[in-house]
């Protein structure tokens, strides 16, 4: 007598802000080992996608990088929202869907969740944005977030955000206080190799929409989804405090769903150059989400 075997679930991967699809093939490549398929989503103006300009490349033309235009002017997070979902149905057509956000990529997850939560069977923020309360500009503002290095970002910018219509950083800047910045709000526990690395992955561009208060996680829709939430216990660019907030937060919206909660050891990307960990955690995920 044969037995029926569970369907796969896939993980759908949703990547930060300046990240791709390519800052998840370590984690991909653990998963796979472990036996999950996993598809690793770029957002519009993102992985190839993306604008590298000659001005970018070495040596640099500063005034020329501040100038120039870019393909994720004016790309919203309404397009970042539906390119998802039009991931997630193909996805969902071959079984369970466990979508997965890093960073600002859980904006563009609670978006999609809140339109179409038929298609997500479990959605897991690995300490990223799961706006209730507030708008996420104004997490910014709260006293979780009081510690972090706002001039991270700032000291590497290149050009005028409301002239170029975009958000654009030289990650390829030789600035010392700049990429010292940089690492301590990234990859604070990562060797300079692996930081600079990670960094040679990053786009220099990024949209300036991160949504209203209409794009905050909905009792209805979005919170009829189990849910994770992977705390990352160093991290600097959105800080324990905020993450827990933010599980509360979700919590108190849907008292009878909460979050199942994990936590990782490390900084805000040294769950993806050291993968391991997070790849057994995210099976167990899975496993818990076939179960169900």
């Amino acid at each position: 007598m044969s037995r029926q075997m569970q369907p796969t679930p896939t993980f759908v991967l949703v990547h930060g802000a300046f990240a791709n699809s390519f800052s998840f093939a370590p984690l991909q490549a653990e998963l796979g080992l472990l036996g999950h398929r996993s598809v690793a989503v770029d957002l519009p103006g993102h992985g190839f996608g993306a604008s590298y300009h000659r001005a970018y490349q070495a040596p640099q033309d500063p005034e020329g990088l501040a100038a120039a235009p870019g393909s994720i002017r004016g790309v919203t997070l309404a397009d970042n929202a539906a390119h998802l979902i039009g991931v997630l149905e193909r996805a969902k057509q071959n079984g369970p869907v466990i979508l997965v956000a890093h960073s600002r990529g859980g904006i563009t997850a609670t978006a999609a969740a809140n339109a179409r939560p038929d298609l997500i069977d479990r959605i897991v923020y690995v300490a990223a944005w799961a706006p209730v309360d507030l708008e996420v500009g104004g997490y910014y503002a709260e006293p979780e977030m009081a510690k972090v290095d706002a001039a991270s970002l700032s000291l590497a910018l290149a050009g005028n955000p409301a002239e170029l219509g975009l958000l654009r950083v030289n990650f390829r800047t030789a600035d010392p206080a700049a990429l010292a910045a940089l690492k301590a709000a990234f990859l604070a526990d990562g060797t300079d190799e692996q930081f600079l690395t990670f960094l040679n992955t990053f786009q220099p561009d990024e949209n300036l929409d991160v949504g209203t208060s209409a794009d905050r996680a909905q009792a209805a829709t979005w919170g009829r989804i189990p849910k994770t939430f992977v705390r990352l216990a160093d991290d600097a660019s959105l800080p324990l405090p905020m993450q827990d907030r933010l599980i509360r937060e979700g919590d108190t919206l849907t008292p009878d769903n909460p979050y199942d909660v994990r936590t990782l050891d490390g900084s805000h990307l040294k769950w993806l150059v050291d993968p391991a960990p997070a790849a057994q955690v995210l099976g167990d995920i899975a496993a818990l989400t076939v179960t169900a």
